[in-house]
């Protein structure tokens, strides 16, 4: 249970501690450009200007900063997946193109941090579990968006496994497409995954959901 500092003397007695979402950012940040080892709490503080005491008052110790980060990145990656293939969606194509707005820059998913994980997971035996436990529940929830539009479920299973493992390596070859050419792309992706082409009103609302325009695009071209 996180402890709750009282307010009126906390300033007096010994300043800003911060907050338990900044040291979980900060935490995040330095996990994702430097790995675990740089997860610490004296080289946080410091990073934070903050006293290593503050925090103290957010989390036990750093096993539970550990936790928080798992969480963060369950909740971050697997949860708007899941999110994304439940959303509304007229046809399947509509909701592939949801699933594939989740990846973009964009986009909820941190690809990032799904890879720094990963890189976890080869160090921790229980790490690699929830790695596992997440990527059966992302595959399962895509499969089950496919049965929702009538896919048979081993047909349903095979194009889950495109779709997923295509974003993946996109995030484990750390890609570096420009938004432009993804856009340009991802049609086609969805005639692959879908077997059916995007009609161009969904395509319209995919491109403004994400800020995009085809025709200033082929300007700066």
């Amino acid at each position: 249970m996180t402890k709750t500092p009282r307010i009126e003397n906390s300033e007096k007695t010994s300043g800003w501690r911060g907050s338990r979402e900044l040291w979980l950012d900060a935490a995040r940040e330095a996990f994702i450009e430097a790995g675990l080892d740089a997860v610490k709490i004296q080289p946080l503080a410091s990073r934070l200007n903050l006293s290593r005491t503050s925090f103290y008052w957010f989390f036990k110790d750093r096993a539970a900063l550990l936790e928080a980060l798992l969480e963060s990145w369950e909740n971050s990656n697997t949860g708007s997946l899941v999110a994304a293939t439940e959303s509304y969606a007229e046809t399947i194509t509509e909701a592939a193109l949801n699933v594939i707005g989740v990846f973009l820059e964009d986009g909820p998913f941190e690809p990032r941090l799904d890879l720094a994980v990963r890189g976890w997971a080869h160090q921790r035996q229980a790490v690699a579990d929830r790695v596992h436990k997440a990527d059966d529940t992302r595959l399962t929830a895509i499969r089950r968006m496919f049965e929702r539009f009538g896919y048979d479920s081993n047909e349903a299973d095979v194009r889950a496994r495109t779709v997923y493992m295509t974003q993946i390596g996109y995030i484990s070859m750390q890609a570096n497409e420009d938004l432009a050419t993804r856009m340009t792309r991802i049609p086609d992706y969805v005639k692959t995954y879908t077997g059916q082409t995007p009609p161009e009103r969904e395509l319209e609302r995919f491109h403004a959901r994400h800020g995009y325009s085809p025709a200033s695009s082929a300007r700066r071209a």
